[in-house]
């Protein structure tokens, strides 16, 4: 049986944990040629503190069914970004299917419950150059490729699809404004064929947030004891598999410059997450009066 995104080429920017490494291993079931990016690498990680690599994710996509292929990148550097779609253009004829711009690299510079006022400013700009400029260098590498083709989809993986607080100031800043790049991505790309949009998840689980519960995947629901909210989360499969959906999609662009949720999006496309279960993370937020 063919796979859906057979002979189909993806970059997955910032793909070496979490989101990122769910998309791009869903995006591997579903028989695609994904490039894979990031800063850490075996044996020279990231500063991020995290033990996973791009090398990891690569091998996972090929293991699920598709190529991967690990480039370190570090997306603040203009020249790196550059050289990823030269060679992209080189050993793929100049064919780019899908950009997800998942590049964060901000878990360290958040600083919760202080107003921006006390937040180290160098944490929150950095935050801006990582999670901001970084996408917005990719994107202008990228697009031209999907140009030239006349089709193509760049997703912005965010948090939340609205622009209200989220609780520190940088933070906020961050995500919302990878929201309205898709949204303008979106409305100059419209005439060559292209569409740009912003996707978020729900309550992620991680493998960062695993740890921080001392939970696994095989016990996660134990740390609903630390946070019953820990029971509607969903894995990095699940917002895999929405990408899928979202790629292999022919009216996608009908969904272009909006953001999206991977619950929302489970009511409209036949996906599930791992264990078969569709998390709806938007309406168990409005029983709770979040």
């Amino acid at each position: 049986m063919a796979k859906p995104m057979q002979g189909k080429v993806a970059v997955v920017a910032g793909g070496t944990r979490g989101a990122g490494r769910g998309i791009a291993v869903a995006l591997g079931e579903a028989g695609a040629i994904v490039y894979v990016t990031g800063r850490s690498v075996r044996g020279n990680l990231s500063d991020i503190g995290r033990t996973e690599t791009i090398e990891e994710t690569a091998e996972m996509v090929t293991a699920a069914g598709g190529k991967g292929i690990a480039v370190r990148v570090d997306h603040t550097q203009e020249e790196e970004v550059r050289a990823l779609f030269e060679r992209v253009k080189e050993e793929q004829n100049g064919q780019l299917d899908l950009l997800v711009n998942d590049i964060w690299g901000g878990e360290s510079l958040t600083e919760w419950g202080k107003p921006f006022w006390e937040n180290t400013l160098g944490k929150g700009l950095l935050m801006q150059t990582r999670a901001i400029h970084t996408h917005l260098i990719t994107s202008h590498y990228a697009a031209p490729l999907m140009i030239g083709q006349k089709r193509g989809l760049i997703i912005e993986i965010t948090d939340g699809v609205d622009y209200r607080y989220r609780g520190n100031l940088y933070y906020s800043l961050a995500k919302t404004s990878v929201i309205h790049v898709a949204q303008a991505m979106a409305e100059d790309l419209r005439p060559f064929g292209v569409a740009a949009l912003a996707l978020t998840p729900g309550f992620l689980r991680s493998e960062e947030m695993l740890d921080h519960f001392g939970v696994t995947e095989e016990n996660w629901r134990d740390a609903a004891k630390k946070d019953p909210h820990f029971l509607m989360s969903e894995t990095p499969a699940y917002i895999g598999r929405a990408v899928v959906a979202l790629a292999t999609d022919p009216d996608i662009a009908q969904k272009s410059g909006k953001a999206w949720s991977t619950w929302g999006l489970s009511e409209e496309y036949p996906f599930t997450d791992r264990d078969g279960s569709r998390p709806h993370w938007g309406n168990y937020a409005k029983e709770q009066g979040f």
